[in-house]
């Protein structure tokens, strides 16, 4: 019997690695020290690489001479610097500057040297991001200078024109569940700049990323027109004069499709009024009972990643046989799968949340698609939950994502994350057309409810999950019917025994109505 111990990166000490061919920690040579991976050995500060071994340390280092103190940036040369040494006892130059170890050719400079980069015109440059060249400025600067002057407001890497939008913002993130709130990371560090670039500069992915912060928000909208859902709608109605997209009055252009209308109290007319124009029908000659659904599919940051195929493991978190998670997707197959997940694998996993606008695929030679209206469980509107209550006040949306561990980082993006939100239930639900003989439905409405998990002890944390496709028809109309047919039914019985009673009273020459026989008895 074979046993050995369980290792992972975090269990190694600062001299030693993982090595991943023995699933265990192993020593770093000398004068060296863990990478940030964990997964290998770099020289210490001071220390320059001087050639590869085929030890498992894989590096030899030597000090660097006094003469020469920094290492320089690939880390295989010492050098000197014209300023001073950073904590990793490499050379930095101040900002606007970039750091020069070697000319033209690639040798190496007996003393390195600080460039600064020409902001002015014509050449509007600044240091790239790894400091090592220049390269032209955002186009968002000022043409004259790529220096973001007063009064004009520099986020996120862009300049802005001052009072184009108020830099006083709401970076906080509601998790009612918890009754608590906290000021974002993610939303410290990109809200303002995101409202600002797609107001200003109608920024796509800036406005993606507004939008996904309000979809991070449950949709929530409140008073306060400056936290994520309150900036979307400010741009929203701020773009009323420009032309909506694809004809649909809710989808604004530069702007991510969020809301059926601005007020709540849409759904019945959304979800009740036109039918999807596909026939559902299991008739062999005429079968058709796949259920397509495609999904946009964005990151974090508003870029559009891919179109995606919905079904198998992007909605459904369950490890189950790809062939049992297709049968949802089969019309008139009531479904439900539900399981218990990780909190640890979803930290794993889901280090960013991605987002899904998710349309029916309803095919033809020139295919279209059916936008499914979405009904999150958890958004509120002025502090009510109105998609708990009755369908005349449903809030319909678009757009939703599985798990979000970042928005609930409080400190820093790089912080373990305070509280996650998981969409524990997932329910895509069909209403039959009523008076119709083919397989038609209204729109599917796609129901989401997130539950605010707060991290406690995250090796032992589960969370309960739950996706399903059920199937529904208006109970009203058939009751109705059916109590006409019980009438009408009702009706012929009586009918049907009069004529019965009539022929028997014909067979046997009775009068056709037997007339009450009433008898006196009269007393003296």
């Amino acid at each position: 019997q074979f046993i050995i111990p369980l290792k992972a990166p975090s269990d190694c000490g600062e001299e030693e690695f993982f090595d991943t061919s023995s699933l265990s920690c192993a020593k770093c040579g000398s004068n060296q020290r863990q990478s940030t991976t964990g997964l290998s050995c770099i020289c210490q500060s001071g220390f320059k690489t001087t050639n590869l071994t085929s030890d498992k340390a894989s590096v030899t280092c030597e000090q660097c001479p006094t003469s020469k103190p920094a290492v320089t940036t690939d880390g295989f040369g010492c050098i000197r610097c014209p300023g001073s040494l950073s904590d990793q006892g490499k050379c930095q130059c101040p900002p606007g500057n970039i750091l020069v170890e070697r000319d033209i050719n690639g040798n190496l400079l007996e003393v390195a040297r600080c460039e600064a980069c020409n902001n002015d015109s014509p050449a509007l440059s600044v240091p790239n991001i790894r400091g090592d060249g220049c390269e032209r400025c955002q186009t968002t600067f000022i043409n004259t200078s790529c220096v973001c002057t007063s009064p004009n407001v520099l986020a996120g890497g862009l300049c802005f024109p001052s009072g184009s939008i108020s830099s006083d913002v709401n970076p906080s993130v509601n998790f009612a569940q918890l009754k608590f709130s906290i000021q974002s990371a993610w939303f410290v560090e990109n809200l303002y700049s995101s409202s600002a670039a797609c107001l200003v500069f109608s920024n796509l992915t800036a406005c993606q990323a507004l939008g996904n912060m309000c979809v991070m928000s449950m949709h929530s909208v409140s008073g306060l027109s400056t936290d994520a859902c309150g900036l979307f709608y400010t741009i929203f109605r701020s773009k009323a004069a420009l032309s909506s997209v694809h004809n649909i009055a809710y989808w604004r252009a530069n702007l991510p499709w969020l809301y059926y209308g601005d007020e709540p109290g849409l759904a019945g007319r959304v979800l009740q009024t036109d039918p999807v124009p596909v026939v559902f029908s299991f008739r062999l000659n005429k079968k058709n009972t796949d259920i397509k659904l495609l999904a946009a599919v964005y990151n974090v940051r508003g870029e559009f990643l891919r179109w995606e195929q919905v079904g198998g493991h992007n909605l459904q978190f369950c490890p189950e046989s790809a062939t049992k998670q297709e049968t949802a997707f089969s019309f008139g197959t009531a479904y439900q799968q539900s399981c218990d997940l990780s909190v640890a694998d979803l930290l794993v996993t889901h280090p960013e949340p991605l987002f899904y606008d998710v349309f029916m695929d309803l095919g033809g030679d020139k295919r279209k698609l059916l936008p499914l209206p979405t009904l999150v469980r958890n958004q509120q509107y002025n502090g009510q939950f109105i998609n708990q209550e009755k369908m005349r006040n449903w809030y319909l949306s678009r757009r939703m994502f599985l798990v979000d561990t970042l928005s609930g980082r409080e400190k820093s993006l790089s912080s373990s994350p305070k509280v996650i939100r998981v969409a524990t239930s997932v329910k895509i639900k069909f209403q039959l057309v009523p008076r119709t003989q083919g397989g038609q439905i209204f729109p599917p409405l796609m129901m989401v409810t997130y539950t605010d998990v707060l991290i406690t002890d995250v090796n032992t944390q589960t969370v309960s999950v739950t996706f399903a496709m059920e199937y529904e028809m208006d109970q009203t109309e058939a009751r109705t019917k059916t109590d006409t047919a019980l009438g009408v039914l009702g009706g012929l019985a009586v009918l049907y025994s009069l004529l019965k009673t009539v022929s028997y009273k014909r067979r046997i020459a009775s009068p056709l109505i037997d007339a009450p026989v009433h008898t006196h008895i009269h007393t003296h």
